[in-house]
């Protein structure tokens, strides 16, 4: 199975790439380019992202008077009362007709007539009332009232706010004052007016404008004129302010958590900092609290998120799986604990100190290993086996850039054993600069000072249940790079020619401890340690340009050759410790690097010379790129000698042949393809490091296809394939019906494991008041894990008022590239 399927592999760049130029050439005559083009990574607000673009203007406002004042006191004003006609029965009664408006300020009284009494300041209106005033329009059956005390009382009610959306009716209303009123009976929606999806209705309304916020009493939540919710109070900001109150709950559904109910609070501390509480009940863990803390100032940046479970219902039953059926481990056997008590935080911090001088901090946590499987809601983060966490001062100038800190990586993998646990770097120091010389000349120096820390870690024992200590080789590192350059650029080429000398030197602790403890592994013989080698380069490059017409547009085209040449003598570094170093994949950037590994625990020498080729199509128009297309492999003169601990010397005679190409004909399209071709007969298995025979030569092979059609929709496929490590195929959709509806979904697949790691498939509804959201979920947590996990999301929002369920809109911009 596994070889017919990869020896079709080179067929599907060819097919997919096929169908990208049919369908794009197709489509560049017809469709409109989308809102957020293919390859724009910060796109522009959608529509939807005004809650109410949907809406259609509100009929009330034909009765709305323009030009009233916004500003001042109105009870510092005198009424002015106009009409076309005043009847005048005595000194003190009035009655006036036709056209009758009653002004104070911002506040306006229209009506057919108006009775008026000068000794009692009361006056009665009807006939087509309107009342105006900075926030609110209404009309009604009728008004009456005092003008001292300055009382209002109106009957048959509807009314429009005009701050914000928001209208409704009422049997009654009475208003007090400016800043105080009170409505009987009353709805309340943000719907149109002739369309309403949703409103809420209230014995009793009231709202106080000087503590912005409303009270309403015996509410009653309907949907379709269906009653959806009922609460005996109910308490709300009056504007868009930050206020302290109840968000709207959270309601969410997954095999692993089972139903999780949760009610978070939010607290409005300070104009500059913020903090939300939410308990949450979930019918397979408990009880939990999430919660999160906000601060920002002008030159200070902090943020903590946390969620705490007290007591994990089924921590015991895990600990009794892991007892009876150990995991398979990456390295030694590890004791595996769940404990009943479970924890995640994050804190991170940025601080400006000065002009050049800033603080950065980022510290992760978790209880347990086990924590992620448990509660992660993706392969992405259930998939975490390291967890970072990093504090650092971050200096830089002109030509220089500095920093001083410390990091450690937290294990969060069961099936990772602590004796892969990374060395804390307690502290780390560095230091980068660059200076131009006088002739042409740049200096420069490459610096870094790690104490690497670690401590003893524990495996399993001998005998069952037993756990035994084991030791850490620990020390201080020095790394140096002083070079010089003589860089010569212009606008057709450029060369840079660079010598320099690494020097790296240790302080080792403990020998005799650690070689007693882990024996197979090198022995350290010496607590000082160093390496010398000099290192030069030379990397040099041309830009050819020409004019090109292609199908009707103009064009240019480069060609740009690239040579580096990389001469690294050869030294023994088997008597070095593996500290933080890694062979890191390999890719197109790896073709220019004076070092194939990532660290300096290991330099790799070399007699090696690149040569690499990139072409490029730019619209003369506009300058975009059109097509970009880069091959490029290392000619090796010497074996690679310089190794990781057990793996073996190579002598290939070249590299894997890197192979990129980014195909964008319109905003509506883009192809992007990796390739890695291996030519050597021999290769090194990535799963056991040995010399292995290469029956297939592809060592990696991505290539996607991204589609954007209409405002905002859009369709992704993915395949994926490193040898030995992954084979997959993904596939997302936003595909929108209508105005209103839009349908969303994932299929992501491991084709080497046969195992689907993520299905979903949902519906979206958005209109002028109401949004909603379903998702039917499949999943999995860890590579290979048997049974998926399943998970139902709902998501209800009245605009306006608030949202219940799941909040999946950050899911969706993860899962589906180009989701708006």
């Amino acid at each position: 199975m596994s070889h017919a399927r990869r020896l079709s592999l080179p067929r599907l760049p060819a097919i997919a790439l096929a169908l990208a130029a049919v369908h794009a050439a197709n489509a560049a005559e017809s469709a409109a380019p989308p809102a957020c083009p293919v390859g724009v990574l910060v796109c522009p607000q959608p529509a939807h992202a005004n809650l109410f673009a949907m809406c259609r203007r509100n009929a009330l406002l034909d009765a709305y008077t323009p030009g009233l004042p916004t500003q001042g006191d109105r009870t510092q004003v005198a009424a002015d009362v106009s009409a076309r006609k005043v009847v005048s029965t005595d000194s003190s009664h009035y009655r006036l007709e036709d056209d009758v408006r009653m002004q104070r300020l911002d506040q306006l009284l229209r009506s057919d007539f108006l009775t008026y009494d000068t000794d009692t300041t009361a006056y009665s209106a009807g006939g087509h009332v309107i009342m105006q005033d900075r926030s609110m329009l209404m009309t009604a059956a009728s008004a009456s009232g005092t003008d001292s005390p300055r009382t209002t009382h109106l009957k048959d009610v509807r009314y429009q706010l005009l701050q914000q959306r928001g209208n409704g009716s009422a049997a009654s209303a009475d208003m007090s004052d400016a800043d105080h009123g009170r409505l009987f009976d009353g709805t309340y929606s943000t719907c149109d007016p002739d369309d309403v999806r949703w409103h809420l209705h209230a014995g009793e309304l009231d709202t106080d404008k000087v503590a912005d916020r409303g009270y309403a009493h015996g509410v009653t939540v309907y949907y379709a004129d269906v009653p959806f919710f009922w609460f005996p109070y109910l308490s709300f900001p009056l504007s868009n302010d930050r206020q302290s109150g109840f968000l709207a709950p959270h309601i969410a559904y997954s095999s692993h958590r089972g139903l999780v109910l949760g009610a978070p609070y939010y607290l409005n501390l300070a104009p500059n900092y913020d903090a939300t509480l939410e308990p949450r009940v979930s019918t397979e863990r408990g009880a939990m609290l999430q919660g999160q803390f906000r601060y920002l100032d002008a030159a200070d940046k902090a943020q903590l998120d946390f969620n705490f479970v007290p007591h994990d219902n089924q921590a015991a039953d895990e600990r009794a799986q892991y007892a009876a059926t150990p995991p398979v481990f990456q390295g030694p056997a590890s004791p595996v604990d769940v404990p009943d008590q479970r924890y995640a935080f994050r804190i991170k911090d940025w601080s400006r100190i000065s002009d050049n001088w800033g603080a950065a901090v980022d510290i992760e946590r978790v209880s347990d290993k086990q924590y992620f499987q448990d509660y992660g809601d993706s392969l992405t983060t259930s998939a975490t086996a390291l967890l970072g966490s990093s504090a650092y001062l971050n200096g830089r100038g002109t030509w220089w850039n500095a920093s001083f800190g410390a990091d450690a990586l937290q294990i969060t993998q069961t099936t990772l054993s602590n004796a892969a646990q990374p060395y804390m770097r307690l502290p780390r120091a560095t230091f980068q600069g660059e200076h131009a010389l006088a002739g042409g000349l740049v200096w420069g120096v490459n610096s870094e000072y790690v104490d690497f820390r670690r401590g003893p870690f524990e495996l399993v024992g001998s005998t069952p249940g037993s756990v035994q200590s084991q030791a850490s080789l620990e020390g201080q590192r020095v790394d140096l790079y002083p070079y010089l350059a003589y860089p010569i650029e212009t606008a057709g080429y450029f060369i840079r020619p660079e010598l320099g000398l690494r020097y790296t030197a240790y302080e080792l602790n403990d020998l005799a401890a650690y070689n007693t403890a882990q024996p197979g592994t090198p022995a350290f013989s010496q607590t000082s340690p160093s390496r010398s080698t000099p290192i030069f380069d030379l990397d040099a490059g041309m830009v050819f340009e020409r004019p090109l017409t292609l199908f009707g547009t103009a064009l240019t085209q480069t060609l740009e050759p690239r040579l580096y040449y990389l001469r690294v003598p050869y030294r023994n570094q088997a008597d070095l410790p593996l500290f933080d170093t890694q062979l890191p994949s390999f890719d197109f950037p790896s073709l220019f690097r004076s070092n194939s590994f990532v660290g300096a625990d290991r330099q790799s020498n070399a007699d090696n010379l690149t040569l690499a080729l990139t072409s490029r199509l730019i619209d003369a128009g506009n300058g975009d790129e059109l097509l970009s297309a880069s091959i490029g492999q290392i000619h090796y003169f010497s074996p690679q000698r310089v190794q990781l601990p057990g793996v073996p010397e190579v002598d290939y005679s070249g590299s894997d042949i890197v192979g990129e190409l980014d195909l964008r004909l319109n905003d509506n399209w883009e192809l992007k393809w990796d390739q890695q071709y291996n030519p050597n007969s021999r290769i090194l298995d990535p799963q056991t490091q040995m010399l292995v025979e290469n029956l297939h030569p592809t060592d990696l092979s991505a290539i996607s296809v991204e589609h954007r059609f209409g405002a905002e929709g859009t369709v992704n496929f993915s395949y994926r394939f490193r040898r030995g490590l992954l084979e997959q195929v993904d596939t997302s959709a936003l595909f929108p019906l209508n105005a209103n509806w839009s349908l969303v979904g994932r299929y992501y697949y491991s084709l080497l494991h046969n195992q689907l790691l993520e299905a979903f498939a949902g519906a979206q509804y958005d209109s002028c008041c109401v949004a909603m959201r379903v998702l039917v979920r499949r999943y999995i947590n860890v590579i290979g894990q048997l049974k998926p996990s399943n998970g139902v999301y709902f998501e209800l929002e009245f605009k306006g008022l608030g949202s219940t369920g799941t909040r999946t809109e950050n899911f969706l911009r993860r899962a589906i590239l180009g989701y708006q």
